[in-house]
């Protein structure tokens, strides 16, 4: 990759939450909006890669950290997806959703004329809805039930 590809780690069996940030994405097909992995191993930005094309899945990890989780190249005629969760110790590769985004993203790496993302709406999500419980306060400038920008 022509970089270090370094990064920070921790070995503690913590709750990875990932975030499908391009949801037109091939490799995020089939994928709800977000998943969860029980226990994994927590790897933290900065994460010294090149820029990516594109960035399908961001993580956030119990102790805080985030990461850039599913990137994506194309290096001449080929592609190169980049997909952080995995570790010898935990059952990651048993996960339904992990083995979706492993099935979708072989198919897009063998796929000649790869499709640009669509941009998806940006739908407003309700309080009752954020993944941890959070309480509303502060002024609003949308009304509930509001779609997202267009």
């Amino acid at each position: 990759m022509g970089t270090p590809c370094n990064l920070s780690w921790r070995e503690a069996g913590e709750r990875e939450r990932l975030w499908v940030t391009a949801p037109g994405h091939p490799i995020a097909a089939g994928l709800p909006e977000h998943f969860e992995l029980e226990h994994e191993e927590m790897y933290g930005e900065p994460f010294g890669v090149p820029e990516p094309q594109e960035t399908v899945f961001v993580s956030w990890f119990q102790g805080g950290e985030v990461f850039r989780s599913g990137l994506t190249w194309r290096r001449g005629r080929g592609h190169v997806f980049y997909f952080r969760p995995g570790h010898e110790t935990y059952p990651t590769y048993h996960d339904a959703n992990v083995q979706r985004v492993i099935v979708n993203a072989v198919r897009w790496a063998h796929d000649p004329a790869p499709r640009p993302a669509d941009v998806a709406d940006a739908p407003n999500v309700p309080v009752e809805r954020a993944p941890e419980p959070i309480e509303e306060r502060g002024p609003k400038l949308h009304a509930h039930g509001e779609q997202g920008f267009r």
